[in-house]
């Protein structure tokens, strides 16, 4: 049976960033996202609050400035040479993330099969940002049953990779997790527990990746 690898994006793909901040950079909103991403974290906000809030600050947000976030995020190492590896295993890898659609579907062109973020207008922003289309960590794990249903596969055959509190409810659901730079909240529900900034090391550890080679 194959496996489904459900990878979180903002710190966890992305190192002790996410992409809200990494978007609000090329604004010049550092100090105003810093005190939402503060507000979560306190749960003094919920996700809904926090996109309509974040939307409202990116009133001038172009698609240049969401490339070039991308492009300048601090991404793990090996991303890419890990979904290869898990596509040519006959395996499959998603992203599901709280973060804007507009933000993750771009990992698509690193080799997901599939990214699920938070739906977002399409930007530059004309219309605004409607509640029930922003994912919460309880509708991570909604998603990730609709993953399981289009690739063929359960619960039981996936991989969860994440950092916080918003990934716990998926770990609860699965048989295996990768705890990646994680909160210590998080790191105490995981199978395995990683800190560093290469992804293909992370993989090792869900014991789904090829041994690597050693010298003779």
């Amino acid at each position: 049976m194959p496996l489904l690898h459900l990878f979180d994006l903002d710190g966890t793909l992305m190192y002790g960033s996410a992409a809200p901040v990494e978007i609000s950079r090329q604004l010049g909103l550092g100090t105003e996202i810093a005190e939402l991403e503060r507000a979560f974290a306190a749960l003094e906000i919920g996700p809904q609050e926090f996109s309509v809030a974040a939307h409202a600050l990116w009133s001038e947000l172009t698609p240049a400035h969401v490339r070039a976030a991308f492009d300048g995020s601090p991404w793990l190492a090996g991303i890419r040479e890990v979904w290869q590896e898990i596509r040519e295993r006959g395996d499959y890898c998603a992203v599901i993330s709280l973060s804007p659609s507009f933000f993750v579907d771009l990992l698509l062109e690193w080799g997901a099969h599939a990214a699920h973020g938070s739906l977002y207008p399409e930007v530059p922003f004309t219309r605004p940002v409607e509640v029930a289309g922003i994912l919460t960590p309880e509708a991570k794990v909604t998603v990730a049953d609709r993953l399981c249903e289009r690739f063929g596969v359960t619960r039981g055959d996936c991989v969860a990779y994440g950092d916080s509190m918003t990934d716990a409810v998926l770990f609860d659901v699965v048989p295996v997790s990768v705890a990646v730079n994680a909160r210590p909240y998080l790191a105490e529900r995981a199978t395995h527990v990683y800190t560093g900034r290469d992804l293909r090391e992370a993989f090792q550890l869900s014991g789904s990746a090829r041994p690597q080679a050693t010298a003779s």
